[in-house]
């Protein structure tokens, strides 16, 4: 049996949080962390075995495995006590991962793990592959509804009024790294797709806001020596945050799950 503590309750820790109440094999819910203690006690009411409600940088003192799923600005917050103390931290903010590699040193020293779910992406396990050999080029194209976009740090750099676009609008073409940078919120996909694949400098990003669709819709495409890849995902935002899709805590509950199961589907 192992212990997971959560940082983060909205949309994704929160999801995350009931399901390993319902009861996952081999898995233990032990300590949750929250901005709203009082908000986080009602939300817990119901559990059956209701966690402890802790600071940030207390998850890592109460549990084996630590699940960022917080704001990416208390990113460092949650995973640097959890990979210092050799616990497994699991990133959903994949995205403020990718200026802090000195957290992975930190992890091998200590004897931790630093884990990217597969999130709203697909095909992470394909790049993967493609990249033991020779990656030509990989492309994430991301479209979203405009509100999904609003309040991203490029967007009031550059004086864009994402909630008055009309018609289907590139708004960011560049590399991963930056595309992280200017849309923390939005992008952590393509963080993910850069460190599966060919790093995020070479990763090339667009993200287009656009108003004819309803799904947060990502297209990567794959130049390699052994395979070319296209491959599309359209996710359904959630409802508490349309940033996020709401197949991401599925992903983070399959990824602990993939940690305790005797079988293991995929790489």
């Amino acid at each position: 049996m192992l212990s997971v503590a959560i940082g983060g309750l909205g949309a994704i820790g929160l999801k995350l949080a009931q399901a390993l109440d319902a009861g996952v094999e081999g898995l233990r819910l032990t300590a949750v962390s929250a901005r709203d203690q009082a908000k986080a006690a009602a939300n817990l009411a119901g559990f059956k075995a209701p966690p402890a409600i802790v600071g940030l940088g207390e998850l890592a003192e109460r549990a084996d495995i630590v699940v960022e799923a917080a704001p990416a600005a208390v990113f460092e917050e949650i995973v640097c006590p959890a990979v210092s103390r050799g616990r497994i931290a699991v990133v959903s903010s994949v995205g403020a991962l990718l200026p802090r590699m000195h957290l992975v040193d930190q992890a091998k020293a200590a004897g931790g793990r630093i884990i990217v779910p597969t999130g709203a992406l697909l095909g992470l396990d394909a790049v993967r592959a493609a990249a033991e050999g020779r990656v030509e080029s990989v492309t994430l194209v991301t479209r979203k509804p405009p509100r999904g976009l609003a309040g991203a740090p490029y967007l009031d750099q550059h004086g864009i009024d994402v909630l008055a676009i009309t018609e289907p609008t590139r708004i960011f073409a560049g590399s991963a790294r930056e595309g992280a940078k200017g849309f923390p919120a939005n992008v952590n996909v393509a963080a993910a797709l850069a460190l599966a694949g060919i790093g995020p400098d070479r990763t090339t990003l667009e993200i287009w806001a656009d108003p004819t669709v309803t799904r947060n819709t990502h297209t990567v495409k794959v130049e390699a020596d052994t395979v070319r890849l296209t491959m599309t995902i359209e996710n359904v935002p959630s409802e508490e945050n349309p940033r996020t899709g709401r197949i991401t805590p599925l992903s983070l509950l399959a990824c602990l799950r993939g940690l305790v199961s005797t079988l293991k589907v995929g790489s």
